[in-house]
């Protein structure tokens, strides 16, 4: 005796696609101008910031694309459509974001022998630019953070682009003021440093997704015992939960029935009961049930649990 309930599959990072485009104009247009500005200036600190940027552009354009595919319609041969592109998106950004502070801080590493002239005005200027930019790209992206994995993949960039960019502003000053070039060097191994260690959480969550473990934040003990609590049902095992996509979670269960409710023909009702407890409780909208008797246990395969 199985049974489920079908809802809506749209994704967390679809609902903030706009958001996510206007980042994307935005950094792109301050990566131009900020690789000029590098260039011309000298500064490997302008530089990093602007590769940083650049890793921000790919990472938002491939969460566009991959919400686009997460939004196509399921088939039969992939039930779930395409939105596990979203997390795969999200991977890709990770990796990256930690490519890309390993390359500058290696790059910093061998100038800082003979660190080359910098024309502090350009860079300064570049730099103040670039603040202002991600300053407004932090605004945009502050309410999508916690509800998608890409769009908080981009935030956290764009929070290290601005950090990045404050780095960039006070090497600019030190060498104005001082001429000590290797500031500049010392800001790109600051902004390496400050990437790094923030790609990891990000892959850390998409493996945890890929590896189907329990979403942050659900304790299938307190799950089990809400299910435990319904009328008409005595126990339930093989209890799963895991997440497709950001903001989209699925759980399944086998729930026993007393001989009661199933003499009086009423697992519909513990059905309709079991989804509203768990979408109340634990905001689970997608779960399928398998109802069964009391005994059926015996004749499935002893890694249920």
């Amino acid at each position: 005796m199985s049974a489920g309930h079908t809802h809506s599959h749209g994704t967390a990072t679809g609902q903030h696609r706009k958001r996510l485009v206007l980042v994307l104009v935005i950094t792109l247009s301050v990566v131009g101008i900020q690789i000029v500005g590098g260039l011309v200036s000298g500064s490997l600190a302008l530089l990093a910031d602007s590769g940083h940027m650049l890793t921000d552009a790919t990472g938002v354009a491939i969460a566009l694309i991959a919400s686009t595919l997460a939004a196509r319609p399921a088939t039969k041969a992939r039930t779930y459509g395409l939105q596990r592109a979203e997390i795969l998106a999200a991977m890709a950004n990770a990796l990256l974001l930690g490519g890309l502070a390993i390359w500058v801080i290696v790059e910093a590493i061998g100038r800082w022998n003979d660190p080359p002239e910098v024309a502090t005005g350009l860079m300064l200027a570049v730099a103040v630019a670039g603040a202002c930019a991600n300053l407004a790209s932090l605004l945009i992206l502050r309410a999508g953070q916690h509800e998608s994995l890409n769009v908080r993949g981009a935030y956290l960039e764009v929070l290290g682009d601005l950090i990045g960019s404050a780095a960039v502003i006070a090497a600019g000053i030190v060498i104005a003021t001082t001429g000590y070039t290797r500031a500049d060097v010392i800001a790109s191994i600051a902004i390496g440093l400050f990437i790094l260690p923030r790609a990891w959480p990000l892959l850390r969550d998409v493996l945890s997704i890929l590896l189907e473990a329990t979403p942050k934040g659900l304790d299938l003990d307190k799950v089990r015992d809400h299910i435990r609590e319904v009328p008409g049902v005595l126990d339930v095992h093989d209890l799963h939960a895991w997440t497709i996509t950001s903001g989209v979670a699925a759980l399944s269960a086998h729930v026993v029935l007393d001989e009661e409710c199933i003499d009086q023909r009423r697992p519909g009702d513990v059905l309709d009961a079991l989804d509203e407890c768990l979408g109340e409780h634990f905001s689970m909208e997608h779960c399928t049930f398998q109802l069964e008797p009391a005994g059926h246990r015996s004749h499935e395969s002893a890694r249920h649990n």
